[in-house]
């Protein structure tokens, strides 16, 4: 990636679906443009596009019409292993429901993006150990999902997010799960990775006081993005 390239670029994106032989246009022509170093915060109701925006920013999905540009690549033409290539590699996930792998040790699963990269076991174990005790879970590392709190799982799902060091961290309504207290000290960890470390982050969130965490907040409407 060059100097100054946006870390994601989208023009003119629409995409539709059917449900119940109805067509639904869930997005109609998003223009977004997010640089290296960027908090973007995107808030919207039920139905107003986020989601989908959020599966097309995270490669899950791609538009039905319009232009996306990940760090530079145009990824709309790509099939579904190159897709699943870019999200390995370029993205980290943080979701509402954590995701993590119920039978499998906080150390486990933050080293699951390494082993479908490839990466072998003592650069996984050492890179996944040292993004949990980044995370404050240095005595957690063999605790299963089940023996942590919902903060300490959040930690852990962040952990994974940064293990393959992503160009962008796509949060999906992260604190949907937690407390106020909770949320606000991983609200504050995103901060602290945006600001000293330039981490590109984008959050999806329905919550106004969560979205003015961000440097900027965009919000969706009946498929369209505002300022």
């Amino acid at each position: 990636m060059s100097a100054g390239t946006p870390v994601i670029r989208l023009r003119g994106v629409h995409k539709t679906y059917a449900q119940d032989r109805v067509e639904v246009h869930a997005l109609r022509g998003i223009d977004l443009t997010v640089a290296a170093g960027e908090f973007v915060a995107i808030m919207g109701a039920s139905g107003s596009g986020k989601s989908t925006l959020m599966h097309i920013l995270g490669c899950l999905d791609v538009p039905g019409d319009g232009d996306y540009w990940l760090n530079g690549q145009a990824v709309r033409q790509l099939d579904s292993d190159a897709l699943a290539a870019i999200r390995n590699r370029d993205i980290g996930f943080v979701f509402q429901n954590f995701n993590l792998l119920a039978r499998t040790s906080a150390l486990d699963n933050v080293e699951m993006p390494l082993v479908y990269a490839g990466v072998g076991k003592a650069e996984r174990q050492r890179r996944a150990r040292a993004e949990l005790e980044r995370m404050g879970l240095g005595e957690r590392l063999l605790h299963h999902p089940s023996q942590l709190s919902g903060g300490q799982q959040q930690r852990v799902a962040l952990a994974r997010a940064l293990v393959t060091r992503p160009a962008l961290l796509l949060a999906d309504e992260p604190t949907g799960n937690l407390d106020s207290a909770t949320s606000r000290e991983i609200l504050a960890l995103f901060a602290q990775l945006n600001r000293h470390e330039g981490l590109t982050i984008v959050l999806i969130t329905h919550e106004a006081d969560i979205a003015a965490h961000a440097g900027r907040q965009l919000h969706m409407r009946d498929g369209r993005l505002e300022d």
